[in-house]
């Protein structure tokens, strides 16, 4: 019978099914950080459990650590106490802990992979929403609650209801100045922030044969803002060749057995899908969010959309969005005036996505009174970024450089928008409040369309800014 990466990895971890039909599944991977572990850690002491097999659970510190400070203790006394209680988790338990002192510390979607931790075949947990970002190495990655991370932590096993799965091709070439971010959401555009309940999202066609794994990495992440469970690409010589040499990738003949079953993994050509969508890389364009949930997204030549234009079920969602976004129905999105750009996080925050937009800003500055930070994945990413002279072209242009984290992303840390201000972000969610400020306002968008807000001041259209044109045929 031909199956599906999906189904393939699921039956290979089914440990039993339960009594209301859910699926005992064995994770194989457990990450963890400082803001879901905690009371996990609680419940298992007061339950007297240990921790099943602490070799299977990494730790970093990222959501709630702070980017502009560096000594401990922390100037904000939750950060300091939770970066505390994470290390003494870690020490009772024996789990591999990514400290700041370390040099490996980062968000935990971005060091998972960059130590080759992440590998094809994988089940992978974490109880953070966007652990579908590992998928991009054929894994079968979930985001989970508290109570889930307890679960694993004791038994190294969660309860799971089967998945459909749903084929995305991506078909063509993307054109000059068009990216994963405007791939991603484009795909939830189309399909809705609630088209994938229910659903894993295999993702592939040319447009993902011809991705990096970073870039792969940045659709997967937000698979989850579709409403899907988890998404994966198929591994191929790509995915192998970012993991090999990596600190816990196989090595020697232990590499070469690991390959040779990766391979096997692939979905089976010609195996059933519950759904396939096809979309043409040519009718992509730079994707720009306008309202408060992903799928509220415009191409950035489009005019605002007109609410009675709409889907009924869109609209009133819409006109909520536009209260809060203070913008116009059909009114064009560009020249929106920016406060503040934020380039970093799991989705958008690799190494990668720093040097393909450096070369852009190179010469030029930040706009007067714009606020412009940029904050590197990872220790690791961060280093690279110093030694190859990327961080000083932020730094010349008028970037703050600051230190790993997820930062600006959600507002759980001391990077957080003020009052009404309006941030060109290069992260995953734009809800209300996701930035610190209840009224604060967030536009999602590709990392140099961030680079081209900050020089300009106001939401632009990279192509236009940096003279960016298709390649003559």
């Amino acid at each position: 019978m031909k199956r599906s990466l999906f189904q393939k990895v699921w039956d290979a971890h089914t440990v039993g099914t339960l009594s209301d039909g859910r699926t005992q599944l064995l994770i194989g991977t457990h990450l963890i950080h400082e803001v879901t572990s905690p009371q996990a850690f609680g419940m298992l002491r007061d339950l007297g459990l240990k921790v099943k097999y602490p070799e299977r659970t990494f730790a970093t510190v990222d959501h709630i650590i702070p980017t502009d400070e560096i000594a401990e203790p922390f100037s904000d006394p939750l950060a300091d106490a939770m970066i505390k209680e994470l290390r003494k988790n870690c020490k009772d338990w024996g789990i591999t802990f990514f400290d700041s002192s370390t040099g490996k510390q980062g968000i935990v979607h971005i060091v998972g992979p960059e130590q080759g931790i992440t590998q094809p075949g994988m089940t992978i947990a974490c109880g953070d929403s966007h652990t579908a970002t590992h998928g991009a190495f054929g894994a079968v990655a979930f985001g989970i609650g508290t109570s889930q991370v307890r679960d694993i932590l004791a038994t190294q096993t969660m309860a799971l209801s089967p998945l459909k799965v749903r084929r995305i091709n991506v078909d063509g070439k993307l054109a000059p100045g068009v990216y994963a971010k405007d791939v991603i959401l484009h795909i939830i555009r189309v399909l809705g922030v609630n088209g994938g309940l229910g659903y894993a999202y295999e993702y592939g066609g040319s447009v993902f044969d011809g991705f990096s794994l970073e870039e792969r990495m940045t659709v997967c992440n937000m698979s989850i803002e579709g409403g899907a469970r988890c998404g994966y690409v198929n591994p191929d010589e790509k995915t192998f060749e970012y993991l090999k040499g990596r600190p816990y990738s196989p090595k020697g003949e232990a590499w070469d057995r690991a390959v040779e079953k990766w391979r096997a993994l692939r979905s089976d050509e010609g195996c059933a899908y519950d759904d396939v969508v096809n979309i043409r890389a040519e009718d992509i364009a730079p994707t720009v969010t306008w309202g408060i949930n992903p799928g509220q997204a415009i191409f950035i030549d489009e005019n605002l959309p007109i609410v009675s234009d709409l889907p009924e079920k869109d609209r009133e969602g819409a006109e909520e969005a536009y209260v809060h976004m203070k913008l116009t129905p059909g009114t064009p999105i560009k020249g929106t005036k920016v406060d503040v750009v934020f380039l970093g996080s799991c989705t958008n925050g690799r190494i990668s996505d720093f040097a393909e937009v450096a070369p852009y800003l190179k010469g030029r500055k930040v706009a007067p009174g714009v606020k412009a930070i940029v904050v590197p994945g990872s220790q690791v990413v961060s280093q690279i970024a110093e030694q190859n002279g990327l961080a000083r072209i932020f730094r010349d242009a008028g970037f703050e450089w600051r230190g790993a984290g997820c930062s600006m992303c959600l507002g759980m840390n001391p990077d957080k928008l003020v009052g009404d201000q309006l941030c060109a972000s290069s992260s995953n969610r734009n809800f209300k409040g996701r930035q610190g400020s209840p009224t604060g306002r967030t536009i999602l968008m590709s990392p140099l369309m961030v680079v081209a807000a900050a020089v300009t001041g106001k939401v632009s259209d990279a192509r236009e800014v940096f003279d960016i044109h298709p390649a003559k045929a």
